[in-house]
């Protein structure tokens, strides 16, 4: 058909899934190209539409189109995977050979033999520069990538075939500046004395465990929680991110009847019951058959950003929401996910030595945007994927869906992290440092006052914080009986200036 007879009409990633009957993760840009007028956009919800106008028609192949998309839409890795199962090879190798040195059609050839494993009747180059796989100024990318002499392309993909995340550089993320994070981060721990720090960062781990425990409305026990926080203590030392490793944790912070030996062998999924026989399905984690593979690839996709000098927040964004979407094991996954974070941002010197973020604090306050972190790969996957549940709730997942997890788009998740990240630096951390440095000052100023028992003296702060600055009546006569008028009033003035409380 004539472009011209229609308005506009579906270039790029549109024209291709439509042409070939395919669906997929919905991408974040969507080109359409009108017959008249000047280009316009329509941006809404993180997605981007484009009309272009008539002369950007690339034409009715598909080699056209996949320079289009490489051009226009970005690089969906899910979405080529699946279309690539469909092109015609001759076709394709046609386009290539068709322009032998274009950067777009040799990323188009690399990224086919990447994620088909297959080769294409096409001569290795032997001449030309070489190009990345992806625009370093539009993806975050490994550094020193390898190069495929075959196609001359520089592979700074974040990850091997079998996982590979993709995070674009927004708006929001150009903001992100790793060396400015952890100034902010130094520039605070100077500030108090090497004491009170030692004393936060006890407390610091026993909050992060809380509130990891708690954004899953679990009460553990004294063992349970002591051994959290044990491995938290281990986080900045050692990489926990392998096999091993991995179910060790597992084995360390789940209850011990529900410890894993290996990957999970059933299918798993996230819902709630709302009556008899009936549920409802918020996330469906990956086939067991998958899951070997999809694993080995989060493992290797994270040595691979370990050693490729990409940002720490985009790193840990991208391994630990990885782990959580795939979800290995039969129980823990959720604190195992937020562990990863604490592990890998200190594996890549984000946090200094003596510190921890207490992340999990921050996304236990902001429970929408750490759902919507989370929502935003689960709730489209959920539309890709045919299932069906037996009476006894037991799950089978009737399609081939590994390529939704192989190829995720981490923006969204990159995004949430950076702004947990910063929350804990310029809320939490201070927070609590002020709290601790001003409890200190409370105390000595009550001991100047009296000298009692820490014992007392804590309790005495903590029951006036409780009520604004005072003692009630009622307190007083079951613990401090013994307070002259005169001392009380000063222990409570001593509260109130410790803590800018209001007369």
């Amino acid at each position: 058909m004539d472009i011209n007879v229609l308005e506009s009409r579906p270039a790029g990633y549109a024209y291709l899934l439509d042409m070939m009957g395919l669906t997929g993760m919905p991408h974040w840009h969507t080109s359409f190209v009108s017959s008249s007028g000047t280009h316009r956009s329509k941006v809404q919800d993180g997605t981007i539409e484009d009309i272009y106008p008539i002369r950007y028609w690339p034409g009715e192949k598909v080699g056209d189109h996949l320079e289009f998309v490489l051009k226009y839409d970005g690089v969906n890795l899910g979405l080529l995977a699946r279309i690539f199962e469909k092109v015609s090879q001759d076709e394709l190798t046609e386009f290539i050979k068709s322009k032998p040195t274009g950067k777009y059609a040799r990323r188009v050839w690399f990224f086919y033999e990447f994620l088909t494993g297959k080769q294409l009747p096409v001569d290795d180059l032997t001449s030309g520069n070489y190009v990345d796989a992806l625009e370093a100024k539009d993806y975050y990318t490994v550094q020193n990538g390898e190069k495929s002499s075959r196609h001359r392309i520089v592979n700074n993909l974040l990850g091997p075939k079998s996982f590979c995340p993709v995070v674009r550089r927004t708006e929001k993320l150009a903001k992100l500046d790793s060396a400015d994070l952890r100034k902010r981060c130094e520039d605070i721990v100077t500030a108090y004395p090497p004491e009170l720090l030692r004393r936060a960062l006890s407390y610091l781990y026993n909050k992060e465990t809380k509130s990891s425990f708690e954004i899953e409305h679990i009460k553990p026990n004294a063992s349970r929680t002591e051994k959290f926080i044990t491995s938290l203590e281990l986080a900045e030392k050692e990489d926990f991110c392998e096999k091993e490793r991995l179910i060790e944790l597992q084995n360390r912070i789940v209850d011990p009847r529900f410890k894993d030996s290996d990957y999970r062998v059933s299918q798993n999924y996230v819902g709630q019951t709302v009556a008899y026989q009936k549920e409802i399905i918020h996330f469906i984690c990956p086939k067991p058959d998958d899951l070997q593979s999809l694993m080995e690839g989060l493992i290797d996709s994270h040595k691979r950003m370990k050693v490729g000098n990409v940002s720490p927040v985009i790193h840990a964004a991208s391994i630990a929401y990885g782990f959580v979407f795939l979800h290995p094991f039969e129980d823990g996954n959720g604190r195992i996910h937020r562990f990863l974070i604490h592990n890998i941002l200190s594996l890549q010197e984000l946090v200094p030595r003596g510190l921890m973020f207490p992340v999990s604090a921050v996304m236990l306050k902001n429970p929408a945007a750490y759902d919507a972190s989370l929502e935003a790969f689960s709730r489209p996957l959920l539309q890709l994927i045919d299932y069906r549940l037996d009476e006894m709730g037991q799950m089978t997942v009737e399609n081939d869906t590994a390529c939704w997890y192989q190829y995720m788009d981490m923006t969204a998740q990159s995004e949430a992290l950076y702004e947990f990240v910063t929350k804990t630096i310029e809320e939490e951390l201070v927070e609590e440092l002020s709290f601790l440095a001003n409890y200190d000052n409370t105390k000595k100023a009550i001991q100047d006052i009296i000298d009692m028992p820490d014992r007392l003296i804590d309790l005495f702060i903590q029951l006036c914080l409780q009520n604004n600055g005072s003692l009630s009546a009622r307190k007083r006569s079951a613990h401090f009986d013994f307070l002259t008028d005169e001392e009380l009033s000063a222990m409570e003035q001593a509260v109130k200036d410790g803590y800018n409380r209001p007369e």
